[in-house]
């Protein structure tokens, strides 16, 4: 990574080249291909359309792999919208995804409640995440079974270790409040040098290349506050045996962060809604360069809704009712934050230029 694009330095015709050869028994394969290698090993084995930019999936993030959006509707003119489109207002409320966390996503899109707004004490009122799971109970997990290198018991372990990413990179009180993210940090691993490279810039000098949001939620305390102490989350782990036998985890979580402004008193709410799929290996130590515990990271990718325009200060910064009727609507496409049905290949594809619009929070 360093900005862990190796884009100068080697093709995406000469990785495959590379790969394909790789696998035949031909070259010098490395023991611990960059994240880019990765990518592209993943790509050749999971491609059946035409290739997707390459933007869209090497880490750290290229522009179209992150998607933000804008509040679609003024909270000013709430009940204006109301009274003159109701059918507008009825898509920001709904039910969750399945039971125990499942990811029945059509069922977020349903509209009971149409036209509450939220309250510091029912923060997810007029939400379809106020029937989703709190923290990490919203992420479905799989059963654990023997897969590539690992038994049963370390794939069961490799998934507690992933849902501890989850929380310790968006859910953890102090992370969101700013600080480094010190525990899901050190479950990467640490000779995967382009992901270090980007972990290291990302932090200490947030850009459009290098952006901890990619990974992480943070918010800046001096100038909002969460809205109560419940995060609500709908998502999913799944896995597969990987390259060189490794277990390739897949997460794809949708987090809702209720928030209000951080002067005491403050009490109206607002809601930015994050969603990233992140994509790990955890590694044979004896076929790549790791340490016990930890994993590579693959790819990942991310959207937000009231999270921030193209404004790259490696915090979220949602808007409130006053900002809204300065700043407007995005000029791209609408977008429900809810909607789980649409994949993040999908989601990500067409919003590589403009800030979109969310059709509610």
């Amino acid at each position: 990574m360093g900005t862990g694009r190796d884009q100068g330095s080697v093709s995406d015709e000469e990785w495959e080249r590379f790969l394909r050869d790789a696998e035949a028994g031909a070259g010098d394969a490395p023991k611990e291909p960059s994240a880019r290698a990765r990518m592209v090993t993943r790509r050749l084995r999971e491609e059946t359309g035409p290739p997707a930019p390459w933007r869209s999936h090497q880490p750290p993030r290229r522009r179209g792999r992150k998607a933000w959006y804008a509040v679609g509707v003024l909270a000013a003119a709430a009940l204006l919208v109301v009274a003159l489109a109701p059918q507008r207002v009825a898509g920001w409320v709904g039910l969750g995804d399945g039971e125990d966390g499942g990811d029945t996503s059509s069922a977020a899109r349903s509209s009971g409640g149409a036209g509450q707004l939220p309250t510091l004490d029912e923060p997810f009122r007029g939400s379809p995440a106020v029937a989703w799971g709190n923290g990490t109970a919203g992420i479905s997990m799989p059963s654990a079974r023997a897969t590539g290198w690992m038994d049963e018991k370390e794939v069961a372990q490799a998934l507690d270790r992933t849902r501890d990413f989850l929380f310790d990179s968006s859910l953890d009180p102090g992370v969101l409040r700013g600080e480094r993210p010190k525990a899901a940090i050190a479950l990467i691993n640490p000779h995967q040098e382009d992901v270090q490279d980007y972990l290291t810039t990302a932090f200490s000098a947030p850009s459009e290349e290098n952006d901890p949001l990619m990974l992480f939620s943070r918010f800046r305390k001096d100038e909002v506050r969460p809205a109560g102490d419940v995060i609500k989350t709908q998502g999913r782990v799944t896995y597969e045996e990987g390259e060189r036998g490794a277990v390739e985890v897949t997460t794809d979580v949708t987090y809702v962060y209720p928030l209000v402004r951080a002067e005491q008193g403050s009490d109206e709410v607002a809601r930015t809604i994050v969603r990233r799929e992140v994509v790990l290996s955890w590694d044979d130590p004896k076929k790549v360069i790791t340490d016990p515990g930890t994993f590579s990271l693959v790819s990942y990718r991310m959207h937000s809704a009231n999270g921030g325009c193209d404004t790259f200060t490696g915090y979220l910064t949602p808007e409130f009712g006053a900002d809204l009727a300065t700043t407007g609507p995005g000029a791209g496409p609408e977008v429900d934050p809810y909607d789980r049905d649409t994949s993040m290949t999908e989601r990500t594809r067409d919003t590589d230029e403009a800030c979109g619009r969310a059709s509610r929070t």
